[in-house]
């Protein structure tokens, strides 16, 4: 199918290739989502290797959503090549361009410590508009993969993510105290 688009008096053509239509999720994808989501008891060094943030993007023919190369966060790097996971997983996510992630977020409440995997649509206003396009009617297919998945969160730029405060308002509205360790 072939599309035109007249956009700020700019006429754009996209071939709507991707539109909720043939992208596929790639098994890894799903290994990697199944792996974070079950907390089952692990060795000290299975929980190292544990992701705790990680991307994905579509692959370069945009037929698949794909595990993004070397753009992860490993429990075990925690206190050791990363101070903050927040942080450090705000500064993975590319300034121009659409991702998905999952972000596994330790928190505090009044009351007691939790664990949540957040799903994010990163779609900053600075991506090329086929891109946002491409990932918005792509989303559905990845999310239908994240069964149980209880916190999503699409986000349009770094001033609305690079606040963790935000995150936690997300995760529990104003009864979050504490993301990754540091307060609210």
């Amino acid at each position: 199918m072939h599309v035109s688009v007249n956009f700020c008096c700019l006429n754009y053509s996209f071939d709507l290739i991707l539109q909720a239509s043939g992208v596929t999720v790639n098994d890894e994808v799903i290994k990697v989502f199944n792996d974070m989501k079950v907390r089952k008891s692990s060795t000290p060094e299975e929980i190292k290797k544990r992701k705790k943030a990680v991307l994905f993007c579509l692959s370069d023919d945009k037929k698949q959503i794909i595990v993004e190369e070397s753009k992860q966060i490993l429990v075990g790097d925690i206190g050791d090549t990363v101070e903050d996971p927040y942080t450090a997983f705000v500064k993975l996510l590319p300034l121009n361009d659409c991702r998905y992630a999952l972000y596994d977020a330790t928190y505090e409440t009044k009351e007691s410590k939790k664990e949540d995997l957040v799903f994010i649509f990163w779609a900053p206003e600075s991506a090329p508009l086929k891109s946002k396009m491409i990932y918005a009617s792509s989303k559905d297919a990845i999310k239908k993969k994240f069964t149980g998945i209880k916190h999503e969160w699409q986000v349009n730029g770094l001033d609305d993510i690079k606040d963790r405060s935000t995150l936690g308002e997300k995760l529990g509205g104003n009864v979050v105290v504490s993301l990754e360790g540091k307060p609210l």
